[in-house]
């Protein structure tokens, strides 16, 4: 929890320096959902959420390095550098997303669910979205199809009240969420997302059910998070009084609180897991940081490269990054700038395997 805490405060503190551009959404606050569904599900299951990523995907395994030159849009990312802040990917791990569109990820997770049962795995899908998206119409349609099919999927609410920034109760009549269930025979739940134990309680029983063949369940896990809908918020929706009542429940306080009086932590023992945290973030930034490379294509291996692209078809394409944005650039044009570099690189290391090398990503040579 402490290292989702503090990747998502590094972040905010990049992107208040320009290094990280475009939408950005954190998890500050919501650290106890991500731990609370990690230690109640098994490395097989399938996590899908929306563009609130970051922390969910580090939780089921996605390392911070490629999640943080992701931010950057580095070719190490682990989208390529395509995907950003809201398309966190990490399949090998079980981790499906990161989806912008909102409500989308969740006809999503019933489809994962549905291939899972139709290869008769044990495996179970947990499905995320947030308030917000409980008022979409594919909540409905996927509902009913996931009862009618019993899908080994647990929908969960991550309610923490303010959708992108109008409050639940000035937008659904139904306040209480997981009671929308009752309207397919959905066994649901209301749980306290400040406390990890009481997530880790709900998603055990949930997940259970659904490896019995039990079906779907919809979990509403109350939550609160500290910063804005995105970086862009205001947040004149709530008032201060209000967001410092909830930082008192703040769940990595509370597991620091039970750690020192139930199993004896002490005061040097949580000071080195900080330490050893902060150095592990700080090894995100300098490896998100990291020269351009090219790839071979005979090994694989990436190799740190100079700034200048080198392609084996004077016609093909070249994907270059600034740091506003994507552009799309013929070689030609990059060799107008650096066409002596060029031409003494192809003439001093030519070789048979010189066309072997792919260029994967660089920055605009200025």
């Amino acid at each position: 929890m402490l290292l989702l805490r503090r990747f998502e405060e590094k972040v905010g503190q990049l992107y208040g320096m320009q290094k990280i551009r475009g939408f950005c959404h954190l998890y500050i606050g919501q650290e106890a959902i991500a731990a609370g569904c990690m230690t109640a599900t098994a490395p097989d299951d399938k996590f899908i959420t929306a563009y609130r990523d970051h922390a969910l995907a580090i939780a089921k395994g996605v390392t911070p390095k490629s999640c943080m030159a992701e931010l950057y849009g580095k070719a190490t990312g682990c989208s390529k550098g395509k995907g950003g802040s809201m398309h966190f990917f990490g399949v090998e791990h079980g981790f499906f997303g990161g989806h912008g569109i909102v409500g989308a990820q969740i006809g999503t997770g019933a489809g994962l669910a549905l291939a899972e049962r139709y290869r008769g795995t044990q495996n179970v899908v947990l499905c995320f979205f947030g308030d917000g998206a409980a008022r979409q119409g594919m909540l409905h349609e996927t509902f009913n199809m996931a009862m009618l099919w019993d899908l080994p999927v647990v929908f969960i609410c991550e309610n923490n009240k303010y959708a992108m920034g109008t409050s639940v109760a000035r937008t659904s009549k139904t306040l209480e969420i997981y009671k929308m269930a009752d309207a397919y025979e959905m066994p649901a739940d209301t749980v306290d997302g400040m406390s990890p134990e009481d997530v880790h309680n709900a998603v055990t029983r949930a997940v259970n059910r659904a490896r019995e063949k039990g079906g779907p369940t919809l979990l509403e896990i109350v939550t609160y998070r500290y910063k804005g809908h995105s970086m862009s918020d205001p947040q004149k929706y709530r008032t201060k009084e209000e967001l410092e009542e909830y930082k008192t429940k703040d769940p990595i306080e509370h597991v620091l609180k039970v750690l020192k009086n139930d199993h004896a932590l002490t005061d040097e023992d949580a000071e080195a897991i900080i330490a050893r945290v902060k150095s592990q973030v700080d090894e995100c930034v300098q490896f998100a940081s990291l020269p351009p490379v090219m790839i071979s294509a005979s090994s694989g291996a990436i190799i740190t490269a100079g700034r200048v692209p080198i392609c084996s078809d004077s016609r093909s394409y070249c994907t270059s990054f600034s740091k506003n944005s994507f552009l799309v650039v013929p070689l030609c044009m990059q060799m107008i700038f650096c066409s002596r570099l060029l031409l003494s690189k192809c003439a001093s290391s030519r070789n048979p395997d010189s066309s072997k090398f792919i260029f994967c990503k660089s920055e605009v040579v200025k």
